[in-house]
């Protein structure tokens, strides 16, 4: 019981590898999950490699057994998880817009149901649940990516208030832009999930020239990792992690004035559409 455990999903790419490697160097045994199990560096004392599809319940159990088997404990949970599932909102199968909630928010729901009460016998707990600046803010295209990222916001603080009790916190962190292969793969479903002459093309182009461009300046994962750990390890947890300070002004805008928020929203696509009309 000495040895602090961690378990952490989406664990083979971007902020959920950093966090494994950055909890690993910081001396906690690191239980990490992910589909793509092989990009997960191994480490026989440190990291423990787990394949976790977090939209299947039996991999969900399976990943939460291993480790309270091998460790007999979890300290912390990071539902690290998921995708972006862009596209107008109109052409979006619903199918894939219930694989976007069943990665982002119910993986996470799942996972935090099957640690508390191992959590609550120990008498303490963290769940530090990663959702972005995406669950205040937001932008065309990706309305089922900043649903996902709004209810697991309002879960988080729901599940905190019922659990504190206990000595356990949930808390969120909040990553804005962050170099990993997020943005490749929003932009790339913001294209396929068009229909055949789709009327939101050009939106689609707009959005995806601005994204694109976003993304290029996003901070390292690595960054992110550190706040992780924070939100994971601080005695008196705040609700909300907020990196860059521009993440932390844009989500205070959306928040306090929505109106002036949107209006630069459609400033911002203007310019992109501008920006993106060949001359």
């Amino acid at each position: 019981m000495n040895e602090k455990v961690v378990a952490i999903t989406g664990a083979s790419n971007g902020m959920g590898l950093e966090a494994a490697k950055l909890f690993a160097n910081k001396g906690w045994k690191v239980f990490a999950g992910a589909r793509r199990v092989e990009k997960i560096p191994r480490d026989a004392d440190r990291i423990v490699a787990l394949h976790l599809d977090v939209t299947n319940t039996d991999s969900n159990h399976a990943f939460v057994t291993h480790i309270l088997k091998e460790a007999g404990h979890i300290d912390v949970l990071i539902n690290n998880a998921g995708y972006g599932e862009y596209g107008p909102a109109e052409e979006i199968s619903m199918t894939k817009i219930r694989n976007q909630f069943e990665t982002n928010f119910f993986g996470a729901v799942e996972l935090t149901q099957l640690v508390l009460p191992t959590m609550r016998a120990q008498n303490y707990g963290r769940i530090v649940n990663i959702s972005s600046i995406g669950g205040d803010v937001y932008m065309p295209l990706g309305a089922y990516y900043h649903a996902t990222k709004a209810a697991l916001q309002q879960w988080s603080d729901v599940l905190d208030l019922e659990v504190a009790q206990f000595g356990i916190r949930s808390v969120c962190v909040q990553p804005g832009g962050t170099q990993s292969s997020w943005g490749t793969i929003a932009l790339k479903n913001s294209h396929s999930n068009m229909r055949e002459n789709s009327a939101y093309q050009p939106l689609v182009d707009t959005v995806s020239a601005g994204l694109d461009r976003f993304m290029q300046r996003s901070v390292k994962a690595s960054d992110l990792a550190e706040v992780f750990y924070k939100a994971a390890t601080e005695l008196k947890p705040s609700l909300r992690y907020l990196h860059a300070f521009g993440d932390k002004f844009m989500v205070n805008v959306a928040r306090r004035h929505p109106k002036i928020f949107r209006k630069a929203i459609i400033i911002a696509m203007r310019y992109f559409e501008k920006q993106n009309t060949p001359k």
